[in-house]
Parts: C-alpha cells; structure tokens; sequence
C-alpha cells in the first residue's frame, strides 16, 4: 500500500494532469467529457462503498458514510448538469406552426 510522500507526490500529479487535460478541452467537446466523468464518479460511488463495506470503527465508518454521500452527490449532480446542457441544443417548437 502507497503512504506518506508518494501517495501525496501521485495525488499532486494527477491533479495538475487533470487541470491540464481539462482546461484545453474545447467547448464542443464539454457534453462528451462530461458523460466520461459521470462514468468515472460512479466508480468512485461504488470505491466508497467497498471502502465503507470494510470499515472496522465509528470513524472509519462516519468517513466511509461521508464518502459515499458526497460520491453519489457528485454522480447525480453531474447526470443533472448534462441533462439541462443537452435541453439547451433542443429546437422549442411553438403551438401552431408548421
């Protein structure tokens, strides 16, 4: 199991990766990216909730609990953001016209 300074080295990476690769995402391309990370925030889900499952005290599984809260809270959000971003490229089609 990685502790300590490489742990924190891997996590600093990955962040600075990760703004990297999204702040050079073109417009277009935001509603395909976004499904990606929907995907990606439901394994985390289903991480916290492994996680929570092997829990041994109170405050394992208070984080545990937290995790999986704020998991699912991030999926949801982010299936209701690409859902109101897909309403927008809809055509409103007015009663009466043909």
């Amino acid at each position: 199991m990685i502790e300590g300074l490489p742990a924190l080295y891997i996590f600093m990476l990955s962040a600075f990766t990760g703004y990297e690769v999204i702040s050079r995402v073109p417009v277009i391309l935001h509603t395909p990216l976004m499904s990606g990370s929907n995907f990606v925030h439901g394994i985390v889900l289903v991480g916290a909730m492994i996680a929570m499952g092997k829990a041994d005290g109170v405050l394992e599984l208070s984080i545990g609990f937290i995790a999986v809260i704020m998991a699912a809270g991030n999926a949801v959000g982010g299936y209701v953001a690409t859902v109101r971003m897909l309403e927008m490229f809809h055509t409103s089609k007015k009663q009466g016209a043909k």
